[in-house]
This record gives structure tokens, sequence and C-alpha cells, in this order.
């Protein structure tokens, strides 16, 4: 093992915290060691002022960061699992998923306890269309207002605006320290998580298997089987960032359940099933979940809501 490792990260708060959560895991691990972190910008650091929908969501946030990892510029990097494609360039690979924070989206609101407190045509805001479509689903009367930024950036946003509420995910708010503005933690029955949501991935070189025996110490096995029955129906899917999809599995007793949901741009369509079954066959229930939408029509509405977005101009803020 090398004297010191480099740890590629982004540079906004939520990634420096997580980053440096794993470093300090590693310090603890290995107080020989010596670790040091390198922000890299990505594409979707940038482009603040597109709908991420708009952009494309190839690597997004990641693609930069994986390009060092792949040049030996760094020797591990520590992402938000969600922003993570489903398969993983080349020469990389996930050497660990560390345990999961709680992985529900929250509403944060100045005036209104809930989703259900609003009053009627309330504006919410959010950057996500898996988020928009399960919202207007469950409310078809809110209008939906494009957001981005980090975290603190859109929290302040939404401070300085007239908008009702704002949904993000709990996680990243919980790190940071913001639980103060948190109104509601939204059930699963009206909101569907992204695939990954709330847990931390360490990505590696695959032909380093000494640091992927250093990084596996952190790995949390229960999280691993539920995000790779997640990743398996996101995989089959085929979607990403422009297409509403979500997913969120539950071990228990070694079986897993797993929920996952398809939906349109207006909520006027939302698919939902369920499967469970063995943890050992995580990534095949989440490819069978996967199937089971799209024999209900799913490759059909996440083409037309493709297509919808690539004809649709939203305002962003």
């Amino acid at each position: 093992m090398k004297e010191k490792l480099i740890i590629g990260s982004r540079g906004s708060q939520l990634a420096l915290w997580q980053t440096h959560f794993v470093k300090a895991k590693l310090e603890e691990l290995f107080p020989a060691l010596k670790l040091e972190v390198k922000i890299i910008k990505t594409t979707g650091d940038r482009m603040l002022d597109v709908a991420l929908a708009k952009i494309g969501d190839k690597g997004l946030f990641t693609k930069q960061i994986e390009t060092a990892l792949t040049n030996r510029e760094i020797d591990l990097a520590v992402h938000s699992l969600k922003d993570l494609q489903t398969v993983q360039p080349e020469n990389l690979e996930i050497g660990a998923v560390l345990e999961r924070e709680m992985p529900n989206d929250i509403l944060i609101s100045k005036r209104f306890a809930s989703i259900d407190d609003l009053p009627n045509g309330a504006w919410a805001a959010t950057g996500s269309l898996r988020r928009k479509s399960q919202l207007l689903h469950y409310r078809p009367d809110l209008k939906i207002f494009e957001i981005r930024g980090n975290v603190p950036t859109r929290i302040k946003k939404f401070e300085e605006s007239d908008l009702d509420a704002m949904i993000l995910a709990f996680a990243g708010v919980h790190r940071l320290n913001l639980d103060s503005y948190i109104r509601q933690i939204i059930p699963f029955e009206v909101m569907i998580p992204a695939v990954g949501q709330g847990a931390m991935a360490i990505e590696i070189r695959s032909d380093n298997a000494e640091i992927r025996e250093f990084v596996q110490k952190l790995n949390d096995e229960n999280t691993s089987f539920c995000v790779a029955a997640e990743r398996g129906f996101l995989r089959t899917l085929e979607g990403g960032c422009q297409v509403p999809i979500g997913a969120n599995a539950i071990l228990k007793n070694d079986k897993i359940y797993l929920e996952g949901m398809t939906g349109n741009l207006d909520g006027s369509v939302n698919l939902r099933d369920s499967i469970s079954g063995d943890k050992r066959d995580a990534v095949e229930l989440g490819r069978k979940l996967a199937q089971k939408l799209i024999e209900r029509g799913a490759n059909r509405l996440l083409e037309e809501t493709r297509a919808t977005v690539e004809r649709t101009e939203e305002l962003v803020i």
C-alpha cells in the first residue's frame, strides 16, 4: 500500500462531508496511512442554470472524478451512490457501500407542516422529475418549480422566495445539520426515493486488489444487498435523471422487500409494484420487478417522458 492515498470528491458541502466521513473512518482503521482529499468539479456542478433532465444524465456528477480515477490522479472516490451509473466504466468498480442513512425525501416549508397541509395550487420546488411526478400524482393541484444547486444553496434560494414548499432528500439535510428546516419526513406511500438515496459509495480501480481489501472494511452488507436490488431495477429500465424512476429496498431476516415506481411528468400515470425474495438474488429481484412494470407499459411511458422533457422548457432558479 502506498504511504499516501488521494480521495477524489466533488466540492459541495455535502460531498465534502461525505468524503471526510469516509476519510475519518479509514484513518481510524489505518492510523499510519496518510489520506488527502482532491476536489474535482463535475459537469453537474458547472451547469447550474439548466434543468438536470436537460443536461443528460451519463455521469453528470461523476464523469470527471471517474476520469481522474482511471488516470491514477486519485486512488479512490467517494460518491452519493444515487449519482453513480448502474454500469461502471470498464476499469472501475464500487469497492464499498457504507451503511445507509434514512432514504426518505423530506418537505421544507415556512408555513405548512406536510404535503397534505399545502393549500390548493401551492408552489413546490424540486430539481427531480421523480419527485415532481409523485408529487403531482398525490397532489395534482400543485405547481412545480425547478430548483438547482447544492443543499444549502437550495435552502437559501427557497428562504428568499415566495415558494410554499421544497422537497429534498433527508440524508443530505441531516448530514449537514440542517434538520431544523424539516417539516415532514415523506412516507414511502407518497414518495418512493431515488435508487441508492442515502447511501455513500467508494469507487476504486478494478486492478487494485489492495485498495479493494482496504475499503471493504467500511462495506455494510445489508445496504449492499438493498442497493444491488434497486440498481438492478434501474439498470433494466435504463433510467436516470431524464425520467421519473424510484425504488426502495428493505432487508428483513435475509429477505429483500423491493418496491419500485415510474411515472410521467404530470403525475397522471404512476406505475408501482413490489417483489420480495432472498437477499442473494438481489440483482435478479430488481430485474424481475422492472419486468413487471415493463409488462404494464413502463418502456412506452418512459419513452414518452423523455420526448416530453426534450420539448419542455423549465424555469430554473
